[in-house]
C-alpha cells in the first residue's frame, strides 16, 4: 500500500516513515517545505510539497487529494493537529479519490482537540481535573482573576483554530502568579487565540498514555517516563524511557477514549500528584513526537494503523519491553542551552543544575536509541539540525526581542 506521511519535518514523521517501509509499504513524505528530514530517510520513496495547511487549508487538502488520487487505496497519515484538522474536516475529498484515513467522525476529532470540552468530560467521568475557568474576553479574565488560587496556567482552548478561512497556531501556555499577571497574560494570549482555559497549577509529574483505539476499543497501548524535557519549564521530552502504564492513568485515559469512541491513535496527558492521583490535562488525537520509542520497545503504532486501514481491525497488541531509552539529540542540546540560561524569572519549581546537566547530556548511555539518528539511515538526523538552524532558529531569534516572560517562563509574542 502507498502511504502519504505528512508533516515531514516532525520526529514522528521520521519514525512512521521507517516503520511503514519496514512493513512493506511505499512511503511518500510530504511537507510545506521543499525538503524535510523524513523525506531524506532511505525509507522514503518520494517527497512532495504541499501548500501551508494553516494559511490555505483548502489548497492544502486539494493537494493531498491529488496525491492520493494517483493511486486508489492510498493511506493519508497526518502527524500534527495543523494537518489533521483540515484533512478531517474535508475527508469527503479524500474519500472521493478512494483514499484511506484512520480517524473518528469529524465532530469527535473537534471534541478531542477542544481542551474545555475534554476537561468537562473528564470531570463528568469522575476523573480529577484542575479547577478551570474558560476565558474569552477581558471581562472574563478579570472575573477569573478573583476566583482562582495562584499560580495558574493560561492555555489556548485549542492548539489550532480557524480565523477567516485560515488556520492559526495558538502557541504555548503561560503562567501567572497573581491576578495582575493573569490579566496581562490574557491580553497577550488573546492576540493569538479566541478563548483560553485558566487552570489552577497542578504540582506533579507529567505522564502520558498512548493508545490505538478501534471505535472506542483498545488495540494497543504504551507509556513512558520522562527523564528530560526540551524546556525544563515544560515541553516535549528529549529523553524518556518505556514504562508500564500507571494503573490510575490507564483507567482514566481509557475512560475518556471510550466515552468519545475514539478511532485511531491518541495520547492522553496527565499530571500525577505526589499521592498518585492522576489529574487530567488534555487529549492529543494524533501521533506524538516520541513515536520512535514505542516502536523500539515493540509497539509499532504506524504499522498497526496501516493494517487497520486495510483490514478494518487488528489483533490487540501484546506486552512491550520496559526500560528502553530513547533520545532526541537536538532536543537534548536545546535542553542544555535552556538549563545554561538559568531559570526564567518567577519560575516556581526547582531548576536543573548546570554542571549535572552537562554530565547527563554529554555522557552517552549504552543501548539508547534515537528519535532521528540511525547509522544505516543518518540523513534524517542531519535534516533535523538543518531544519532547526536554517528555518526555525532564525525565526525565533527575529522574534526574541519582543518576548515577554510571565511567571513560569513561557514566552509570548505580541
Amino acid at each position: 500500500m502507498r502511504v502519504l506521511v505528512l508533516d515531514g519535518n516532525e520526529n514522528q514523521a521520521v519514525a512512521a516513515t521507517r516503520s511503514l517501509a519496514r512493513s512493506g509499504h511505499e512511503v511518500w513524505v510530504g511537507a510545506e517545505t521543499r525538503w524535510s528530514k523524513a523525506g531524506w530517510s532511505r525509507s522514503c520513496s518520494a517527497q512532495f510539497r504541499y501548500p501551508h495547511p494553516e494559511s490555505d487549508p483548502s489548497a492544502f487538502v486539494a493537494a493531498i487529494s491529488a496525491e492520493a488520487a494517483s493511486e486508489p487505496g492510498t493511506l493519508v497519515l497526518p502527524m500534527t493537529e495543523r494537518t489533521t484538522l483540515p484533512i478531517s474536516a474535508h475527508r469527503d475529498r479524500i474519500a472521493r479519490v478512494r483514499g484511506r484515513l484512520v480517524l473518528p467522525p469529524h465532530d469527535v476529532v473537534e471534541r478531542a482537540f477542544d481542551k474545555a470540552e475534554t476537561t468537562r468530560l473528564a470531570r463528568r467521568l469522575g476523573i480529577a481535573v484542575p479547577r478551570t475557568v474558560v476565558v474569552s474576553s477581558d471581562v472574563g479574565a478579570y472575573d477569573a482573576a478573583s476566583t482562582l488560587r495562584y499560580p495558574v496556567v493560561i492555555k489556548p482552548r485549542s492548539s489550532h483554530e480557524y480565523v477567516g478561512g485560515a488556520m492559526r497556531t495558538t502557541g504555548a501556555p503561560m503562567y501567572a502568579r497573581d491576578s495582575n499577571e493573569l490579566v496581562d497574560a490574557w491580553v497577550d494570549l488573546s492576540r493569538r487565540c479566541g478563548a483560553a482555559l485558566v487552570q489552577e497549577f497542578v504540582d506533579g509529574a507529567g505522564v502520558g498514555y498512548f493508545a490505538l483505539m478501534r471505535e472506542g476499543e483498545l488495540r494497543a497501548e504504551f507509556a513512558h517516563r520522562r527523564i528530560r524535557d526540551v524546556r525544563p519549564t515544560g515541553s516535549g521530552s528529549s529523553l524518556r524511557v518505556s514504562s508500564a502504564p500507571p494503573r490510575g492513568v490507564r483507567e482514566a485515559a481509557l475512560a475518556i477514549l471510550r466515552a468519545i469512541k475514539w478511532h485511531g491513535v491518541a495520547m492522553v496527558e496527565f499530571r500525577v500528584m505526589a499521592d498518585g492521583t492522576p489529574v487530567f490535562m488534555e487529549v492529543n488525537g494524533r501521533f506524538w513526537n516520541s513515536l520512535a520509542l514505542p516502536i523500539a520497545a515493540g509497539v509499532d503504532f504506524p504499522a498497526l494503523v496501516a493494517a487497520m486501514a486495510v483490514d478494518g481491525d487488528v489483533a490487540t497488541a501484546g506486552a512491550y519491553r520496559i526500560g528502553v531509552r530513547c533520545r532526541w539529540l537536538l532536543g537534548d542540546m536545546r535542553h542544555l542551552v535552556e538549563v545554561w540560561r538559568g531559570a526564567p524569572r518567577g519560575y516556581p519549581q526547582p531548576y536543573p543544575s548546570r554542571a549535572r546537566t552537562v554530565v547527563d547530556v554529554v555522557v552517552p548511555v549504552p543501548g539508547t536509541v534515537h528519535d532521528n539518528f540511525m547509522w544505516r539511515d543518518p540523513l534524517p538526523e542531519l535534516g533535523d539540525w538543518l531544519h532547526f538552524g536554517l528555518r526555525k532558529l532564525p525565526r525565533r531569534l527575529r522574534d526574541r526581542p519582543t518576548e515577554v516572560w510571565h511567571a513560569a517562563g513561557r514566552p509570548s509574542h505580541p
